[in-house]
């Protein structure tokens, strides 16, 4: 019994990698370009998230200052405390040209998140959210030239799993538009 309900775990994540995959390629292209664009353009990234997407934000920023699959110049990014004010942080280290990313895996509402969005947009800056939560109200908080990746699905678990997945993506795309195919 243990055994299957181990491979359903990985059954149940494979199933909603599948059925993403297509939906999320076209947005996840347009977040790569902005990434590339603000990172070339001498801006950094700014990645944040609450509770346990905290982790994620900390891992993206690791990938994108030191490397993903290829060697490159580290690239300007920071992860913004969890446990201090984003918003002031945002305002503090934000500047026109730099992007706001954002991890969100329903644990957060967007009441927490509309500060830190409002202090973004305030700055000029750009926001990538990859969010997973069914409230429609942080859709609500973005601009129309923010991008929002979203991952529908009832347990936080698979979320979490597939925001990592989509974190690898923006990485690889980065790093082909920067330093061309390895391959």
């Amino acid at each position: 019994m243990l055994e299957q309900r181990i491979q359903q775990q990985f059954f149940e994540s494979a199933d909603l990698l599948y059925q993403v995959a297509e939906n999320l390629s076209r947005p996840l292209a347009t977040a790569a370009q902005m990434l590339v664009d603000g990172i070339t353009g001498g801006g950094r990234v700014l990645c944040c998230g609450f509770g346990l997407s905290a982790l994620d934000a900390r891992y993206m920023a690791a990938l994108l200052v030191g490397r993903f699959e290829q060697d490159r110049p580290g690239l300007a990014a920071l992860s913004l405390d969890a446990q201090a004010s984003m918003a002031r942080q945002v305002q503090a280290h934000g500047h026109p040209g730099d992007l706001l990313l954002l991890f969100e895996s329903q644990q957060a509402s967007a009441a927490d998140w509309a500060p830190v969005l409002e202090a973004a947009h305030a700055q000029d800056m750009s926001v990538i959210a990859l969010t997973g939560s069914q409230d429609e109200d942080l859709r609500g908080l973005l601009l129309d030239t923010d991008v929002q990746i979203r991952v529908l699905h009832s347990r936080q678990p698979r979320v979490a799993e597939a925001q990592r997945l989509l974190a690898h993506c923006l990485c690889d795309a980065v790093d082909l538009q920067l330093l061309g195919s390895s391959e």
